[in-house]
This record gives structure tokens, sequence and C-alpha cells, in this order.
């Protein structure tokens, strides 16, 4: 089956700029046309609604800055990135129109290898963010992503990686001790610790494409894309250290008095002999010698960092 294309709606008062720019992107898009913004908002209220809009501030009927703005106002439609167009060069227009909720400003003349570049990361983002709401790839207890969709979004974020040739990391994460919380608090209680453990790896990453998932009953994944090696340890020592500052009381570890996290890194530049199985086993074995060591570590083959050490050592 081919795949669909995702779906740009281009709006402006000179439509033959727009021609130009629909010329390099539909390749890659199903890119269509309106001719003035009412024509942009019912686009947007349809069933089948563009995966992203870019707007020229000077068309008929209501302008950019004002169809923005009815579209950011509306909850079918808010969730479409907006990139405006413009001939003007002017700061307080570009202030006004991110302020409004556009992702993107270009101006023309436009450089077309630029503006291509801008519109696949702003689509890609969006289709990747869609994924996530899918009610059937989400944890109903933490209300992240669950095992199918970290399935997806890894397949995702590997195939994205090889074409764009970057690393591609992995933290996999295990409560420590986790059935002696259950056996001594009981697991309504363990449903308490899961929710705040989810949330202290959610906010502890920083950008919009990593990623948290519960893979399993006290397992989590953290998925980097465009991370590192020395990059994914760091960010994995400041989730292992954001789980052990909740200050959860855990009499049942053998480690410490509170709460605590293992984790194993894995880092892979995805090429086209590789498949992404060869990640997910690499993390796995992190994490096994991470907890076998003692817990509440961070542990890469071939690199170690210790609970209680700021350093790194070879192992």
């Amino acid at each position: 089956m081919e795949e669909k294309k995702p779906v740009i709606l281009m709006a402006g008062e000179t439509l033959d700029d727009l021609r130009i720019l629909a010329h390099h992107l539909e390749a890659d898009y199903y890119v269509k046309m309106a001719e003035n913004g009412e024509e942009v908002l019912r686009a947007g209220l349809s069933r089948n609604p563009p995966d992203l809009i870019i707007l020229d501030i000077a068309m008929p009927g209501p302008d950019g800055f004002e169809v923005c703005r009815r579209l950011k106002a509306m909850p079918k439609t808010r969730d479409i990135p907006v990139i405006f167009m413009t001939s003007q060069d002017r700061e307080e227009d570009e202030e006004y129109g991110l302020s409004l909720g556009a992702i993107d400003y270009i101006t023309k003349p436009f450089r077309i290898p630029i503006v291509r570049a801008r519109v696949n990361n702003h689509v890609e983002l969006k289709l990747y963010r869609d994924m996530l709401k899918n009610n059937s790839m989400s944890d109903h207890l933490t209300l992240i992503s669950n095992r199918r969709g970290f399935d997806e979004i890894i397949l995702w974020e590997w195939n994205k990686m090889r074409r764009r040739n970057r690393d591609l990391s992995l933290i996999m994460i295990d409560i420590d001790d986790f059935k002696k919380y259950n056996d001594t608090y009981g697991h309504l209680a363990g449903d308490d610790c899961l929710k705040r453990v989810a949330e202290a790896l959610k906010t502890g990453v920083r950008r919009d494409t990593d990623v948290v998932v519960r893979r399993g009953s006290e397992e989590f994944v953290c998925i980097l894309p465009e991370t590192g090696k020395e990059e994914a340890i760091d960010i994995a020592d400041r989730l292992r250290l954001r789980v052990a500052d909740l200050r959860i009381p855990h009499a049942g570890s053998r480690i410490t008095d509170v709460v605590t996290v293992s984790l194993g890194v894995s880092t892979i530049r995805p090429k086209a002999d590789t498949g992404v199985t060869a990640l997910i086993e690499r993390a796995d074995r992190a994490l096994y010698r991470a907890k076998s060591n003692g817990g509440n570590q961070v542990y890469r083959i071939g690199r170690e960092r210790n609970r209680t050490s700021e350093h790194d050592f070879e192992t």
C-alpha cells in the first residue's frame, strides 16, 4: 500500500509565489491551495484537515493574523502548525505572529532548501504528536505511552535517524526492588509510586522529541533521537537523580531507604544493515548490568556511572 502523503494547505495574496513553493514540496506532500482566509478555516474544520498550514499575512478576507488567531481558538484546529509567509521583514510582525501561536515565520523571497527543511521538521513533529495522542498507545495509569506506543515510536525514530545519519539513544529504566515495595506498602501505593516516577521521568527530558514510555510493570524507556553517547549518559544520570529526589520511602530496598532506579544506556547510528533490535538488546543488557552491580546507577556497555561517584570510569 502506498504511503499517504502529509497534507499542506497554502494560502496567500500572490498565487505565483505559492505555486513555486508548492512545486518544490509536492514530491513529499499533497499540497492544497486556498484563495482566502475563509477557505483556510473551512479546510481546518473539514473531515481531513491539513497537517500544516502556510499563510501569507496579506490575503483576501481575514488576514493571516486573524486566520491564525481563529485556528488556535478552536479545539479541532489548534494543533495544526501554522507558518507565516510575508514580504515584510518586520520584527514586530514576527513577534506578533508567534504570539498568536504560529510555529515559524519565513520572508520572501524565500530560499527553497531552507523552507523545505523547516516544513519537513514541523510536519514530522506534528505527525509524531498525533501518533502519541492515539489512546491505544497510552498507559492509563501513568498517562504516558505504553508498550505498543514504544514499538511504534522506536521504529519511527530509527528510520528517521537512518535518513538523517544521526545517533539514536535509548535508556532502559527499572525501579529497584519494586516487588518488595508492593509487598511492603500494597498495590495502591505501588500504583502511586509508578505515577510519580513516570512524572519525574517525563519532566526530566527537555525536548519535545524525547519520549518516556512505560514498557512493562515497573520498566520505563526513554527514547532520545539525535543524542550521542555522552549526552545520553548525562540525561540518564539526571533522571536517576530526579527519581531519588522524590524521596519516596522504601523500607524494603536493599540499596537505600527511598525509591531508586537503575538505567541502561544504548546509542547507535542507524544503518541500512542494522536493525532496531540491536539498540534495544544493548540497552537491555546495560540495564541488567546496572541492576546486578547494585542498582541505583547508570550503565552503558563499555562505560559505567556509579551511583555514588561524580565521575565515569571505564569497565
